[in-house]
């Protein structure tokens, strides 16, 4: 059997490369860093903020918020966000929403892939759950994403998804878990969205950083 030799020339002769603009982008607007903060808040208009019509994504990405509660088993801090429709006076935004999380713990023995029933709002007004039982060991904290569609429109509702990864701790028996959050939802308004605040149901936010992109 003979073999066969491709040796196309078409890529490696190229001299100019067509533009890629149509893929999109994400564009860097805002960052914001804890320090020892009661909460972390986007307001369009205010401090170099767009979180209106320019885009119809926005990308809320965390980097290690680390929580100031005190560190006993069960007791944690959960991380929250809620949002706005009167530039930030009042954040009440009614959601429905629904989370899952999987964990599994340092000693290999303990692992669970979970419905969170207790985290889910609704038609619900307070902070949403993105991330549950946070450590403040200073080798845990919180980090992922949270995605905000179209919360400029004043036809449709607003749908968001959140991924969250953070240590939590299952006391003496089992130890420290990682723990996977997800949750998904809608702010269940027409009226504009036009801000977004993060904080801690137990202390302050002690380190960590929140930057906001939007996506072409």
């Amino acid at each position: 059997m003979s073999i066969v030799k491709l040796n196309n020339r078409a890529v490696r002769s190229a001299t100019a490369v067509g533009t890629t603009t149509q893929l999109g982008s994400m564009v860097f607007i805002k960052k914001l860093t804890a320090s020892t903060s009661a909460t972390l808040s986007f307001v369009d208009g205010s401090s170099d903020v767009v979180l209106d019509n320019t885009y119809k994504e926005y990308v809320f990405i965390f980097n290690n918020i680390h929580p100031a509660t005190t560190d006993n088993a069960y007791t944690h801090g959960d991380f929250q966000f809620n949002m706005s429709a009167d530039t930030g006076s009042n954040y009440n935004v009614t959601k429905t929403t629904t989370t899952f999380r999987a964990f599994h713990n340092e000693g290999g023995n303990d692992s669970l892939l979970q419905y969170h029933t207790a985290e889910d709002l609704a038609q619900g007004t307070g902070f949403q759950t993105i991330a549950y039982e946070m450590e403040n060991d200073d080798d845990s904290g919180v980090s992922g994403s949270l995605h905000l569609f179209n919360p400029s429109s004043t036809t449709f509702v607003k749908h968001f998804i959140a991924q969250t990864s953070s240590c939590l701790d299952g006391g003496s028996t089992y130890g420290i878990y990682n723990s996977n959050f997800f949750t998904a939802g809608y702010a269940n308004t027409t009226s504009a969205i036009d801000a977004v605040q993060f904080k801690m149901t137990k202390g302050n936010i002690d380190a960590g950083t929140i930057t906001l992109y939007g996506i072409n």
